[in-house]
């Protein structure tokens, strides 16, 4: 269960929590990506190395061609380097085939993204729902689990409206609800707020503190400043490599 919002885990005047390191989660080391456009070959990824552990709270930042959607990609296993080792919780990623990704996808990563991505003629249980039916889960279980992954966000009372009936923040909420149902390993956020006013986003981004909080490992992608603040570490991609990687 989520902890109520704490004003003082984002407040300017007093110290964040910091959740030790946990194992080693993902290990990425010497990482190309190479795309073929026509007769010109794109090299997005230059032998990139990173690792990530459980109760890691990481921004990933870069400007536009940096290779920073690559790298979410690769690190969502929605793509495979063209060259060098990827191991995702000792697996190795580089070498799977399209079911074993899908497996991996499927129970160690929820995905949060900019654009919600919900079916707009399912209420919002159905929504969070949908990837336990996918992992194969008997109806009572995803049911129960949905239903608490809502409450989890604060969406207790919102389960059965639509997409539509609900405003741009409690949307987000759902898709988070939906990525923590199958309770993955790492939260990966592709640009989280891109598509919701301040006051909103700074609701979503207080709401991915307590997730912090409570262990969860969370990655977010985004080009802003202030959103990239609220981790734990920032790493910083220019031209396909890793230009910086520190304390936020």
């Amino acid at each position: 269960m989520i902890p109520p919002p704490v004003t003082a885990s984002s407040g300017a005047h007093e110290p964040r929590v910091v959740r030790p390191a946990g194992p080693l989660v993902i290990d990425i080391e010497g990482v190309t990506k190479l795309y073929k456009m026509g007769a010109e070959i794109i090299q997005a990824l230059r032998g990139v190395n990173l690792k990530i552990h459980r109760n890691e709270y990481l921004a990933i930042m870069g400007p536009s061609g940096s290779g920073k959607s690559t790298l979410m990609n690769m690190l969502g296993c929605l793509d495979t380097p063209t060259a060098g080792h990827y191991q995702f919780a000792g697996k190795n990623v580089a070498t799977m085939v399209d079911d074993e990704l899908a497996d991996i996808r499927n129970r160690e990563i929820g995905f949060v993204f900019q654009t919600f991505n919900l079916l707009p003629r399912s209420d919002a249980l159905h929504n969070v729902e949908l990837p336990l039916i996918y992992a194969g889960l008997s109806k009572s279980v995803r049911i129960e689990r949905a239903e608490q992954a809502l409450a989890d966000v604060g969406l207790g009372d919102r389960m059965h409206h639509k997409p539509n009936e609900l405003s741009g923040g409690q949307r987000q909420r759902v898709a988070i609800a939906r990525a923590l149902v199958t309770r993955p390993s790492i939260i990966l956020a592709d640009e989280p707020t891109g598509n919701l006013d301040s006051k909103t986003g700074v609701e979503i981004m207080d709401l991915f503190e307590q997730l912090y909080a409570q262990g969860n490992t969370l990655i977010v992608v985004t080009h802003e400043e202030d959103i990239a603040r609220h981790a734990r570490r920032i790493v910083r991609l220019r031209d396909g490599l890793i230009e910086s990687d520190g304390p936020a």
